[in-house]
């Protein structure tokens, strides 16, 4: 998601409390700090009122800058659970019940509805959540919440109108869910088990373990930040088990992509995900490929971007020092290129030129 709050209240009342024209100048300033830290192509996994859709084609027509992005309109979960943006509110509070327009889900068929629609009204990739999550107010971090018939008619579906997928996943069991499905990659995998992560080694999908927001959060609850008290107790059981899972997953080959769950955090700090990778078992050079070619296989973009090559975009990020001998050198950029175009260049701007 392109906004962020620092407060978990003060997060609560800005959906409520401001305009969409207001959310949707936030994300522009947080999109252009995001490709100003180097990242030149994103994937938004959940965004409200289209937003995300806006934003991707005010910067695709150049009208402000920032990333290229593949955005997913509405995250497609359970009635009840971390994608129902009513959970928590009180019954009446929106005027009607959150359904499959909100990406609200009850049954295979409306699974299938809710990816037509998402597609319908622009989505370049396809969210669900199969478990519960953290910062969601109703529901435990670790239970399944969509079925197997489920997320089999939301995978096939997407992969029918060629549209990759990702499953938010805490638990073992809704990550196990989805994998079956033939999810292409699942985030967070707080507390995957042997058996899921076999199962992703074998089918190919891709870990995304979102660092940043278990280290963020894990920041805040050290300063004090308020959460309710039910969510402190997600968060420290996510945080308490993710490290591990990180490490055996290297460990046993399973294909490790790099992605953050901004707005978790303040947009701009991305870069600081590489680090946490390398922390938790990845060589630098690991940490550099999630990063960049394993990310642009996960979105089908591999014969445009992640590597280097004659005939490819020209995305070029510069830093001071070798990231390999220090990982980061990934939090020190200084130049950003994206398609040709220089968006950054600290050291012309020293030197008084120009930068366009």
């Amino acid at each position: 998601s392109f906004t962020y709050s620092d407060d978990y209240n003060r997060a609560a009342l800005d959906s409520l409390r401001k305009t969409v024209a207001e959310l949707a100048l936030d994300a522009t300033a947080n999109s252009t700090a995001t490709l100003r830290a180097g990242f030149t192509t994103v994937r938004d996994v959940g965004s409200w009122h289209f937003i995300d859709v806006g934003l991707r084609n005010a910067i695709a027509s150049g009208k402000i800058v920032g990333p290229r992005m593949l955005v997913s309109v509405h995250a497609i979960g359970s009635t009840g659970g971390h994608c129902d943006d009513g959970a928590g509110f009180r019954a009446g509070l929106f005027g009607r019940e959150t359904d499959v327009t909100d990406g609200v889900v009850n049954s295979a068929d409306e699974a299938r509805k809710a990816v037509r629609l998402n597609i319908k009204y622009g989505a370049d990739v396809i969210k669900t959540c199969a478990t519960g999550g953290v910062l969601s107010p109703t529901d435990d971090v670790d239970t399944p919440q969509l079925t197997q018939e489920e997320l089999n008619a939301l995978v096939d579906e997407a992969h029918a109108l060629r549209r990759k997928t990702a499953a938010h996943a805490h638990g073992a069991t809704g990550a196990k869910r989805a994998i079956r499905a033939g999810i292409d990659s699942i985030e967070h995998g707080s507390f995957l088990d042997d058996e899921a992560l076999a199962l992703m080694k074998a089918k190919g999908t891709v870990y995304i373990p979102t660092l940043m927001a278990s280290w963020w959060i894990a920041d805040r609850l050290e300063r004090g930040t308020y959460y309710p008290p039910a969510i402190v107790a997600k968060a420290r059981l996510a945080i308490a088990s993710v490290n591990a899972v990180v490490r055996k997953a290297a460990a046993q080959g399973v294909v490790v992509g790099l992605g953050t769950d901004a707005g978790v955090y303040p947009h701009g700090r991305n870069a600081h995900e590489f680090a946490l990778l390398v922390n938790d078992g990845l060589t630098p050079a690991a940490a550099l490929r999630a990063g960049t070619v394993v990310d642009a296989e996960l979105l089908g973009l591999s014969k445009e971007i992640g590597t280097l090559e004659a005939g490819k975009l020209a995305d070029i990020v510069a830093v001071p020092g070798d990231p390999l001998s220090d990982i980061r050198q990934t939090e020190k950029v200084f130049f950003v290129m994206r398609a040709g175009q220089v968006y950054r260049n600290d050291r012309a701007v020293a030197k008084g030129e120009a930068v366009r």
